[in-house]
């Protein structure tokens, strides 16, 4: 009997922070850009309470999460769709509209699942020069051919840290700057600032005919029925999340300073992760990376990106973070 053999796709894996190390025992993990504190325990305590309703199914449209995401940002309801991760998003976006041989064009280093996902549907995945490490408008308007069908554009970037549309004094939402793009879709994840990257939730945002085409192939009851109720309570704790930016804030503050004070180049703060270059310090980001881990300290290697000399760090909690600059004293003092 002849198995049938798996479709090969020339794209690389996407391999998670942790995966690249596991040598050591109760590692403090700043490698995969987790929110700092956690997840709202009124979160917590609205999955808890769906642990005797596991038998059901969940919303299918995922209606009680939409309601309290058009309220929290005064947008439509009904041009919002839920996902198990915003990943999903992703790949409904690839299959809704990628045909064998179209374009897609991301930036040279964007998420690398943009790449997997346009892939899959037999796309040409065309890269868009950057520069600094930043998206650049004119390149990816330089690609943009009859066969594109697909942008991709990670606002701030994972993983450099770089945004396009943000002023820090004067701040518009791509929800405000999109609102009549009947050709953009925006999405959001529950991972980072929320907290919930083991639930895998997030959710896009688009015109109405887009996200109904969407919902003609989206995957039934792909959002279950605890992350929903996790995802509703914690949209609505405005006082944890507020917790959650002031902590970022402060530390992405204080974390910059010391690692420009090492001569590490790194991201303006934007975010809750810096990409830190080792170009004009006495080690180089691999020394650098087993010396951290010798601490017990776990950042990102940027192999996968083909960023050369850099490390992606994440924000951790009080304790980590202390423990990093401690160790980074260290190691370049």
């Amino acid at each position: 009997m002849n198995l049938p053999k798996p479709i090969k796709f020339e794209v690389e894996r996407y391999v998670g922070g942790l995966s690249q190390f596991k040598k050591i025992e109760n590692p403090i993990k700043l490698s995969a850009n987790e929110s700092a504190l956690g997840a709202s325990p009124k979160a917590i305590e609205a999955f808890e309470k769906e642990k005797n309703k596991l038998f059901k199914y969940p919303e299918d449209d995922s209606n009680s999460l939409r309601e309290v995401l058009s309220n929290k940002f005064k947008i439509d309801s009904k041009r919002i769709i839920c996902g198990s991760g915003s990943d999903q998003i992703f790949d409904l976006t690839c299959r809704l509209f990628l045909n064998p041989d179209d374009e897609v064009i991301v930036t040279e280093f964007g998420f690398i699942m943009y790449k997997i996902y346009a892939s899959l549907s037999r796309a040409k995945v065309v890269l868009a020069k950057e520069k600094n490490f930043k998206a650049s408008v004119e390149e990816i308007i330089k690609k943009v051919s009859d066969k594109t069908k697909i942008v991709f554009i990670a606002n701030p970037n994972n993983p450099t840290g770089t945004y396009l549309f943000i002023d820090s004094n004067n701040f518009s939402s791509g929800l405000d700057l999109f609102e009549d793009s009947a050709n953009v879709l925006i999405t959001r994840t529950f991972s980072k600032i929320y907290g919930l990257a083991g639930l895998r939730l997030g959710w896009g945002y688009s015109s109405k005919e887009i996200i109904d085409s969407m919902y003609q192939i989206k995957p039934p009851f792909n959002v279950n029925r605890a992350v929903l109720a996790a995802g509703v309570a914690a949209i609505k704790d405005d006082e944890w999340t507020k917790k959650a930016i002031d902590h970022n804030t402060m530390w992405a503050k204080k974390i910059f300073s010391i690692l420009k004070e090492y001569n590490i180049k790194t991201n303006e703060p934007a975010v809750n992760f810096f990409l830190m270059n080792f170009d004009e310090t006495k080690i180089n980001s691999d020394e650098a990376f087993e010396k951290l881990a010798a601490d017990k300290l776990i950042v990102r290697k940027m192999t996968q990106y083909k960023i050369p000399n850099s490390l992606r760090l994440t924000i951790g909690n009080k304790e980590a973070n202390e423990n990093f600059i401690k160790s980074m004293g260290s190691i370049l003092k």
